[in-house]
Protein backbone atom coordinates (compact mmCIF):
# COMPACT_ATOMS: atom_id res chain seq x y z
CA UNK A 1 0.00 0.00 0.00
CA UNK A 2 1.32 3.45 -0.94
CA UNK A 3 2.25 5.75 1.95
CA UNK A 4 2.17 9.53 1.47
CA UNK A 5 3.58 12.30 3.63
CA UNK A 6 1.80 15.53 4.64
CA UNK A 7 2.60 17.09 1.27
CA UNK A 8 1.18 14.12 -0.70
CA UNK A 9 4.68 13.01 -1.68
CA UNK A 10 5.38 9.30 -1.68
CA UNK A 11 6.98 7.89 1.43
CA UNK A 12 7.21 4.54 -0.37
CA UNK A 13 5.09 1.43 -0.41
CA UNK A 14 4.36 -0.59 2.70
CA UNK A 15 5.10 -4.27 2.06
CA UNK A 16 2.27 -5.48 4.30
CA UNK A 17 -0.27 -3.48 6.31
CA UNK A 18 -1.53 -5.42 9.32
CA UNK A 19 -5.12 -4.44 10.19
CA UNK A 20 -7.29 -4.96 13.26
CA UNK A 21 -10.99 -4.46 12.55
CA UNK A 22 -14.27 -4.79 14.42
CA UNK A 23 -17.20 -7.12 13.70
CA UNK A 24 -18.50 -4.64 11.09
CA UNK A 25 -15.18 -4.54 9.23
CA UNK A 26 -14.24 -1.05 10.42
CA UNK A 27 -10.50 -0.50 10.92
CA UNK A 28 -9.66 -0.21 14.62
CA UNK A 29 -5.86 -0.26 14.37
CA UNK A 30 -3.06 -0.96 11.93
CA UNK A 31 0.69 -1.41 11.67
CA UNK A 32 3.36 -1.99 9.03
CA UNK A 33 5.44 -5.02 8.14
CA UNK A 34 8.54 -4.44 6.05
CA UNK A 35 10.26 -7.48 4.53
CA UNK A 36 13.99 -6.84 4.16
CA UNK A 37 15.78 -8.84 1.51
CA UNK A 38 19.54 -8.57 1.14
CA UNK A 39 21.47 -7.16 -1.82
CA UNK A 40 23.81 -9.57 -3.55
CA UNK A 41 27.32 -8.56 -4.63
CA UNK A 42 29.13 -10.53 -7.27
CA UNK A 43 27.82 -12.21 -10.39
CA UNK A 44 24.88 -14.62 -10.42
CA UNK A 45 24.52 -14.72 -14.20
CA UNK A 46 27.75 -16.65 -14.91
CA UNK A 47 26.96 -19.60 -12.63
CA UNK A 48 23.38 -19.66 -13.92
CA UNK A 49 24.53 -19.75 -17.54
CA UNK A 50 27.05 -22.48 -16.71
CA UNK A 51 24.31 -24.52 -15.03
CA UNK A 52 21.94 -24.02 -17.98
CA UNK A 53 24.53 -25.35 -20.47
CA UNK A 54 23.89 -28.83 -19.04
CA UNK A 55 21.54 -28.86 -16.01
CA UNK A 56 21.89 -32.61 -15.43
CA UNK A 57 25.68 -32.64 -15.51
CA UNK A 58 25.99 -29.34 -13.63
CA UNK A 59 23.38 -29.88 -10.92
CA UNK A 60 26.01 -30.51 -8.24
CA UNK A 61 28.34 -27.71 -9.36
CA UNK A 62 30.24 -25.74 -6.77
CA UNK A 63 30.87 -22.17 -7.93
CA UNK A 64 32.61 -21.15 -4.71
CA UNK A 65 36.05 -19.67 -5.37
CA UNK A 66 35.26 -18.46 -8.90
CA UNK A 67 35.74 -14.75 -9.69
CA UNK A 68 32.83 -12.59 -8.49
CA UNK A 69 31.37 -15.40 -6.40
CA UNK A 70 28.00 -14.05 -5.20
CA UNK A 71 27.65 -13.14 -1.55
CA UNK A 72 25.25 -11.21 0.66
CA UNK A 73 26.01 -7.48 0.85
CA UNK A 74 24.68 -6.68 4.31
CA UNK A 75 26.34 -3.26 4.56
CA UNK A 76 24.67 -1.92 1.40
CA UNK A 77 21.40 -3.54 2.45
CA UNK A 78 21.34 -1.72 5.77
CA UNK A 79 22.56 1.66 4.50
CA UNK A 80 20.76 1.81 1.14
CA UNK A 81 17.55 -0.09 1.91
CA UNK A 82 16.81 -0.63 5.60
CA UNK A 83 17.82 2.80 6.96
CA UNK A 84 15.89 4.86 4.35
CA UNK A 85 12.79 2.71 4.84
CA UNK A 86 12.95 3.18 8.60
CA UNK A 87 13.50 6.93 8.20
CA UNK A 88 10.65 7.59 5.77
CA UNK A 89 8.03 4.90 6.33
CA UNK A 90 8.88 4.10 9.93
CA UNK A 91 9.02 7.81 10.75
CA UNK A 92 5.46 8.35 9.49
CA UNK A 93 4.17 5.34 11.40
CA UNK A 94 5.99 6.47 14.56
CA UNK A 95 4.42 9.94 14.29
CA UNK A 96 1.01 8.33 13.94
CA UNK A 97 1.69 6.23 17.05
CA UNK A 98 1.64 2.98 15.06
CA UNK A 99 3.97 -0.01 15.23
CA UNK A 100 6.38 -1.30 12.61
CA UNK A 101 7.66 -4.84 12.20
CA UNK A 102 10.74 -5.70 10.14
CA UNK A 103 11.21 -9.26 8.86
CA UNK A 104 14.77 -10.24 7.94
CA UNK A 105 17.12 -13.18 8.14
CA UNK A 106 19.47 -13.73 11.08
CA UNK A 107 22.59 -13.13 8.96
CA UNK A 108 21.35 -9.62 8.16
CA UNK A 109 20.17 -8.91 11.72
CA UNK A 110 23.50 -10.04 13.16
CA UNK A 111 25.36 -7.40 11.11
CA UNK A 112 23.34 -4.56 12.66
CA UNK A 113 24.72 -2.74 15.68
CA UNK A 114 23.48 -3.98 19.05
CA UNK A 115 19.89 -2.76 19.45
CA UNK A 116 18.67 -2.11 22.97
CA UNK A 117 15.75 -4.44 23.66
CA UNK A 118 12.59 -3.36 25.48
CA UNK A 119 9.42 -5.16 26.57
CA UNK A 120 7.04 -6.06 23.74
CA UNK A 121 4.38 -3.69 25.13
CA UNK A 122 6.77 -0.68 25.07
CA UNK A 123 8.25 -1.36 21.62
CA UNK A 124 7.72 0.67 18.45
CA UNK A 125 9.58 -1.85 16.27
CA UNK A 126 9.43 -5.64 16.24
CA UNK A 127 12.34 -7.35 14.51
CA UNK A 128 11.14 -10.73 13.22
CA UNK A 129 14.21 -12.82 12.51
CA UNK A 130 13.85 -15.76 10.14
CA UNK A 131 16.11 -18.51 8.84
CA UNK A 132 15.81 -21.41 6.43
CA UNK A 133 15.90 -24.51 8.62
CA UNK A 134 16.66 -27.87 6.95
CA UNK A 135 13.97 -30.52 7.53
CA UNK A 136 13.69 -33.83 5.67
CA UNK A 137 15.67 -32.69 2.60
CA UNK A 138 13.74 -29.39 2.37
CA UNK A 139 14.19 -25.98 3.91
CA UNK A 140 11.46 -24.35 5.98
CA UNK A 141 11.34 -20.59 6.56
CA UNK A 142 11.19 -20.39 10.35
CA UNK A 143 10.84 -17.55 12.83
CA UNK A 144 13.87 -18.03 15.11
CA UNK A 145 13.78 -14.88 17.23
CA UNK A 146 11.79 -11.73 17.98
CA UNK A 147 13.50 -8.55 19.17
CA UNK A 148 11.55 -5.53 20.39
CA UNK A 149 13.06 -2.04 20.29
CA UNK A 150 12.22 1.65 20.39
CA UNK A 151 12.08 3.43 17.03
CA UNK A 152 14.36 6.43 17.60
CA UNK A 153 17.01 4.50 19.51
CA UNK A 154 17.17 1.78 16.82
CA UNK A 155 17.31 4.30 13.99
CA UNK A 156 20.11 6.20 15.74
CA UNK A 157 22.16 2.99 16.14
CA UNK A 158 21.64 1.86 12.54
CA UNK A 159 22.33 5.21 10.87
CA UNK A 160 25.29 6.41 12.94
CA UNK A 161 28.81 5.20 12.40
CA UNK A 162 31.20 4.66 15.27
CA UNK A 163 34.18 6.84 14.33
CA UNK A 164 37.60 5.28 14.12
CA UNK A 165 40.87 6.89 15.13
CA UNK A 166 41.38 10.23 13.35
CA UNK A 167 45.16 9.70 13.38
CA UNK A 168 44.79 6.56 11.25
CA UNK A 169 42.69 8.53 8.77
CA UNK A 170 45.24 11.36 8.63
CA UNK A 171 48.06 8.82 8.12
CA UNK A 172 46.22 7.26 5.17
CA UNK A 173 45.44 10.71 3.80
CA UNK A 174 49.10 11.68 4.03
CA UNK A 175 50.10 8.53 2.13
CA UNK A 176 47.66 9.44 -0.65
CA UNK A 177 48.99 12.99 -0.83
CA UNK A 178 52.59 11.74 -0.86
CA UNK A 179 51.76 9.32 -3.71
CA UNK A 180 50.40 12.21 -5.79
CA UNK A 181 53.29 14.58 -5.17
CA UNK A 182 56.92 14.26 -6.09
CA UNK A 183 57.85 16.51 -3.18
CA UNK A 184 56.22 17.69 0.08
CA UNK A 185 53.54 20.32 -0.45
CA UNK A 186 54.60 23.97 -0.43
CA UNK A 187 51.13 25.50 -0.48
CA UNK A 188 48.75 27.09 1.95
CA UNK A 189 47.21 24.67 4.39
CA UNK A 190 43.51 24.39 5.06
CA UNK A 191 44.16 26.05 8.44
CA UNK A 192 45.41 29.19 6.70
CA UNK A 193 42.37 29.22 4.42
CA UNK A 194 39.94 29.37 7.33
Amino acid sequence: MRLKDKFEKSGGNIDVVLVAYDSHGRVKDFGALEVQAVYISGNVRNPFEFYMEDPVANQAMNWHGHPNYPHADYLSSSRKRLAPQLIFKGGIFKTWGKKTAVALNSGFFNTLPHLEEVAKEQADVAWLIYDLIPENNTYTLTLVREVYTMFHESLEKITRSVPGDVKSFVDMLQEKVNDKLDHPPDTETIDATF
